[in-house]
């Protein structure tokens, strides 16, 4: 019986085109975009990665991989604890006082992962406040609704980016009761930018703390890479960031940014932070590595965004349709999860370019697309490879019955 149920899930899941087939990627230091792969018939493949979001290609810096040896010769591979039960290292604090200076904010708290920090943080700060609400953009991170259902207080839902909907149901509001805006500086399947300044000075007209998720903006924009609050509002205007070590900075984990205050206050009562096994030492010390090195060297940030344009712009010219949108993050919209499928199939096996398909839940049925991440390490020969394959593919596929 129950696997039968299951099944039947999992059937429904592969005849609508939804069902996720993971690539065995092996990643080369050296070569990286380029990586190898077995195809079905046991036969080695390479192919260009467009779907890394270590954009920086930081998790390939020499810097950064002789911290992590170096600390975990010295310190082992794993932390043995969690942050009470002697998994707090001198390399913990250290990583956590850059991160406080990062955002210029009091403190700092890292966690395994990003998606951990947001169900610790919104759903022990939503416990926190009695009679809290907390409003949520309809377009936020599953982590974070997972972390606002964790916090087992009210919510509202306001439409995506839209400050007068915000404001909307924050009148309706008394200006006592405890209130939450959560919202993500930059959405990584559509690449909006939040109109960050509206919802702060909506915060302080209504009362509200600020909760902005920053996992896609942190070490890519901002001055040296404290992400788009920084560049938008400057330092001290929200009340709490979340952001991640696995994307622009290259490594692993995740942490909020706040002030003392608030951030020991989830370090004292969040299980997810609480009840974890720590980061590694050699970790933390390879990260901090990044961190500092993304901060020191000044032109970074405009000088991925200006790779993002020049990636754009080859894509014009080759005709390739796509959303132009103000961030980093470029989609090409499918809407139908059998087609897109069918289109990162042909480019993986006949073109050599591995675009993962983003189906549902990721994104809701109907909005099914393609998402192109251009890393520094792409070259123009290799954009221009993948804007004709596209361009081919595209036309190719739109003309068939799928």
């Amino acid at each position: 019986m129950y696997d039968n149920i299951l099944n039947a899930h999992l059937d429904t899941l592969k005849q609508s085109g939804s069902y996720r087939y993971f690539l065995n990627v092996q990643k080369s230091a050296q070569s990286f975009p380029e990586f190898t792969f077995e195809d079905a018939d046991g036969h080695q493949k390479t192919a260009l990665n467009w779907c890394s979001n270590d954009y920086l290609c930081m998790s390939l810096d020499a810097d950064v991989l002789q911290s992590l040896v170096r600390v975990a010769e010295e310190s082992g591979v794993g932390a043995g604890g969690t942050r009470n039960i002697s998994g707090t290292t001198v390399h913990h604090n250290r990583l956590e006082s850059c991160l406080a200076n990062l955002h210029g904010t009091e403190s700092a708290l890292i966690f395994g992962s990003a998606f951990m920090a947001n169900l610790g943080a919104l759903g022990t700060l939503g416990k926190a406040f009695p009679g809290c609400i907390i409003l949520s953009d309809e377009r936020n991170h599953a982590s974070m609704i997972e972390g606002i259902k964790l916090a087992r207080c009210d919510k509202q839902i306001f439409r995506h980016n839209d400050a007068e909907h915000l404001e909307s149901l924050l009148r309706e509001l008394p200006l006592e009761r405890p209130k939450i805006i959560a919202f993500e500086s930059l959405y990584s399947m559509a690449g909006t930018i939040a109109p960050i300044q509206e919802f702060v000075r909506l915060a302080k007209r209504y009362n509200a703390l600020t909760y902005v998720d920053e996992v896609h903006a942190v070490a890519v924009y901002g001055r040296g890479g404290a992400g788009l609050v920084e560049e938008h509002v400057g330092e001290g205007q929200v009340d709490m960031i979340n952001g991640t070590f696995a994307k622009g900075f290259g490594t692993l984990g995740g942490y909020i940014a706040s002030r003392a205050l608030f951030i020991d206050y989830v370090r004292s009562f969040a299980p997810s932070f609480i009840f974890t096994t720590s980061l590694p030492p050699a970790l933390c010390a390879a990260t901090l590595t990044s961190v500092e090195k993304v901060r020191s060297q000044s032109g970074l940030q405009e000088a991925y965004q200006a790779h993002v344009r020049s990636f754009r712009r080859i894509l014009r010219e080759h005709s390739v349709p796509f959303d132009d949108n103000p961030s980093h993050i470029t989609r090409i919209f499918i809407g139908n999860a059998a087609r897109c499928k069918a289109i990162a199939d042909i480019l993986l096996h006949e073109h050599g370019a591995y675009l993962q398909p983003i189906n549902f839940p990721t994104v809701p049925e109907g909005e099914e697309c393609l998402r192109l991440t251009v890393t520094l390490r792409h070259s123009e020969a290799q954009m221009r490879h993948l804007a004709s394959a596209l361009a081919q593919t595209l036309d190719s596929v739109s003309s068939s019955s799928i």
